[in-house]
């Protein structure tokens, strides 16, 4: 037994080739991965040098070399400074509403579109739904800016013509709508392009499930909760580990742009814009790159911890 083990062994080692044999025979799809791992290491491992900056008082004309190092310091100031639970508050706040309202809005949608049976009607729901992903944030928060106007604005007019309001609203300068109308325009630009992803996942579905489970009395509904979830759930859980990941990235153009009067400040400054604002605008480089430091963090944390998590169900990245 011992000896026909051993056979065995040496005959896998023999018929397994070399890595640069394999290497070799895979030149082609090897090149074709070479540019994304280029593009990473300059764009995203090449730039983490600039972390340094959080432990020192940096300066423009001495460089990293010539900066002194001053440890924690700017960690201290940023955990001490006034708006810090302000900004954290915020952050965790605007991430929540778009995990819990922005992450199964896409599911929902492509849940729907599946039982459409009608393709014309599939196809312009599908087309009017992506639409929005390709447009930038300067003209989705211009049209939203348009749309609640107190002059002409379509949602004001609306209003006031249904007798539910009597003057015009400014609804980008009342701190108590700014939630809202940052959630509900992330979802709508972002609900039609996320759910494609959902609606592959369902097409792989085996049909004949569903037709047994229509001849065993099951309605749609059913059908959708015992099959088709389950089905996708794999797909579900990993999107959703990234989700947790990004928690702390509640929004940067959406809540400049959208946010940009100083009187929701205390409702829209989030750790993204605190860190522009004090980094690029008020030239404090070394301290906001340790309030951005504290934020990755804590997103690797999140990722770690929900990843851990979601390795009980078996669909962890990891």
């Amino acid at each position: 037994m011992q000896n026909t083990s051993h056979r065995v062994s040496i005959e896998k080692n023999k018929a397994k080739p070399s890595l640069p044999k394999r290497f070799g025979r895979q030149w082609d799809l090897q090149l074709m991965v070479l540019p994304p791992l280029l593009f990473i290491f300059v764009f995203s491992y090449i730039p983490m040098y600039g972390v340094l900056m959080a432990f020192q008082d940096y300066s423009l004309f001495e460089g990293f070399a010539g900066s002194p190092w001053v440890g924690f310091k700017h960690f201290e100031m940023f955990f001490n400074a006034p708006e810090f639970w302000t900004v954290i508050r915020n952050t965790v706040v605007i991430s929540l509403l778009k995990l819990l309202i922005g992450f199964p809005a896409p599911i929902i949608l492509a849940l729907l579109l599946n039982e459409v049976r009608n393709r014309a009607f599939k196809k312009v729901v599908q087309t009017i739904s992506y639409l929005p992903h390709f447009l930038s944030w300067v003209i989705v928060s211009g049209f939203v800016m348009s749309m609640l106007s107190t002059e002409n604005g379509s949602v004001n007019m609306l209003l006031q013509n249904l007798n539910l309001i009597e003057e015009p609203i400014n609804f980008l300068s009342l701190p108590q709508y700014f939630w809202t109308i940052l959630v509900t325009t992330g979802v709508w630009k972002e609900i039609g392009f996320a759910s494609i992803v959902y609606l592959a996942a369902i097409a792989g579905v085996d049909p004949h499930m569903h037709e047994a489970a229509a001849m065993d009395g099951a309605g749609k509904l059913r059908q959708i909760f015992s099959i088709t979830l389950p089905a996708i759930m794999p797909v579900v859980i990993v999107f959703l580990i990234l989700a947790i990941g990004n928690l702390l990235s509640a929004g940067f153009e959406d809540i400049l742009l959208l946010g940009s009067n100083p009187v929701l400040r205390d409702v829209g400054d989030v750790l993204d814009t605190y860190v522009y604002r004090t980094g690029i605008q008020n030239n404090r480089y070394s301290y906001a790159t340790a309030a951005g430091l504290f934020k990755s963090l804590l997103g690797v944390l999140l990722l770690v911890g929900a990843n851990y998590a979601a390795r009980k169900s078996g669909n962890s990245l990891w």
